[in-house]
This record gives C-alpha cells, sequence and structure tokens, in this order.
C-alpha cells in the first residue's frame, strides 16, 4: 500500500508541475517557442519544458535511494535541455539523423543535433552507472536509456503519437517500480493538449520521457531483460524512418 501511495504522490506531483508550468509559460508567449505543425495550424513547445521540470519533480519525491533519485533526475533535466538546445537552435536545420549529424561533425561543423546525440549518450551513461554496480550492467544501462529517449523522439512525428509511446513504455514500469509514475503523471498533464494540437512537447519533452522511462526500465530489470531492451533500442535506432513512419501511420492523421 505504502508503495502504490509513493507512485501515486510522484505522478500527482510530476501531473502538477508539468501542468502549472505549462500554463504560466502560455501566459507570455515567445515566437522562439511558437511553431507551424503538419497541418499548418500555430502551436507552442511549452509542453516541452513542462514535461521536463514535472518529470524531474516527481522522481525526485520518491521515496527511493540517493543514487536512483538522482539518476533520474540527472537522465531527465539533461535529456530534456539537449533536447530544447535543438528546439531552439536546430529550427531551421534540415538534417535529421545520426549519420546526417556525424557526417558534418567530421566536417568540422556541430550541430545541435550532434550536441543531443552526445549529451544525452552521455548523460545516459552516467545514470547507468548510478543504477547499477557491474560495468556490462552499466553500459546496457546507459544503452536502454539513451535509446527510450531517442525512441520516443522517433516517434514524435504527429499530435499525440509519442505521448502514447510514453504510456505504452511506461505503464508496464509500474508494476516493477515506482519510477516510471514521474513521466506518467508529467505527459498525462499535457496529453489532451498536444491531441487537440494546441502544443507540442518536441525534442525537450520527447528526449525527456523517453530518458525517464529508460530509467525505470534500467532500475526494475535484471542483466538478461536490460539486454533484450538494449537491443531493441538499437534496432528502433537503426531503423529509425521505419518507426517513424509507423507512428505516423497509427496516429490516423
Amino acid at each position: 500500500m505504502g508503495a502504490m501511495i509513493s507512485r501515486a504522490l510522484a505522478a500527482a506531483v510530476a501531473a502538477g508541475v508539468a501542468g502549472g508550468v505549462h500554463r504560466v509559460l502560455r501566459v507570455r508567449p515567445h515566437q522562439r517557442w511558437q511553431r507551424t505543425n503538419y497541418a499548418g495550424r500555430a502551436v507552442d513547445l511549452y509542453a516541452g519544458p513542462a514535461t521536463v521540470l514535472g518529470a524531474a519533480a516527481g522522481a525526485a519525491v520518491l521515496p527511493l535511494p540517493p543514487r536512483a533519485r538522482a539518476a533520474a533526475v540527472l537522465a531527465v533535466l539533461a535529456a530534456g535541455g539537449c533536447g530544447a538546445y535543438d528546439d531552439l537552435a536546430g529550427a531551421d536545420d534540415p538534417r535529421r539523423g545520426f549519420r546526417a549529424h556525424l557526417t558534418a561533425l567530421r566536417h568540422g561543423e556541430v550541430t545541435s543535433g550532434a550536441v543531443k546525440l552526445f549529451g544525452i549518450g552521455a548523460a545516459g551513461l552516467v545514470a547507468g552507472a548510478l543504477l547499477r554496480n557491474r560495468p556490462v550492467d552499466r553500459i546496457l544501462g546507459g544503452v536502454v536509456i539513451a535509446g527510450a529517449a531517442h525512441l520516443v523522439n522517433l516517434t514524435d512525428v504527429r499530435p499525440g503519437a509519442a505521448t502514447a509511446t510514453v504510456f505504452a513504455l511506461g505503464i508496464p514500469g509500474l508494476v516493477r517500480g515506482g519510477l516510471a509514475a514521474a513521466p506518467l503523471g508529467a505527459v498525462a498533464a499535457v496529453a489532451a493538449d498536444e491531441r487537440a494540437e494546441r502544443t507540442m512537447i518536441g525534442d525537450a519533452g520527447s528526449h525527456a520521457l523517453g530518458a525517464a522511462v529508460g530509467v525505470a526500465i534500467v532500475s526494475g530489470n535484471g542483466r538478461a531483460a536490460l539486454a533484450a531492451h538494449a537491443a531493441g533500442v538499437v534496432a528502433a535506432a537503426a531503423y529509425g524512418s521505419r518507426i517513424s513512419g509507423l507512428a505516423q501511420a497509427l496516429s490516423g492523421r
């Protein structure tokens, strides 16, 4: 019963912070945070920073070992920060995918996508090291956390697709541990507005929420399951365009 109460509290805190931040940011909108979506409608990106702060706050109140809480908060804030940088600095950059950004890096250009790639990867490895003790498990954990962040971002191609992915990945994690409550609460606060095409979670929200789900997966599974999840997110990265296409088809838009 105590575990259920703590998870409900974490979800409530995450939802309250995300919803509150979103409402405050929308009072005085800034042009840099406005976008035109796939259907030509004007939307804002404020659901992104709102869910970043909400998921971090939800994780921070969970009654977990300090290293686990630190791993969750670090992964969420780092992934969200890198995503927000890409939302703003990379808004006009048409290049997409790891290959394009790595090619630019070989030619001496550090793109916002490259910052996101290496920043989230490094944060995932640090979070994995905080959560696990053995070197192999730490590496697998880092792959899962960074890979989950990338996977959710791959599905952010239509309204509601990425938020649905967070629910699909996070809800099973509630059975094994409380960390999934934080991203689920945060995304629940903005899901309706995002689905209604009033806002977008963008790179900031999708990467942060994905990283939070990844931390929950690492925290609640053994080595065999970690290896399976790591293989899954690596495969998703390799077939990123197909994942995005499937998310678009399933969204019905």
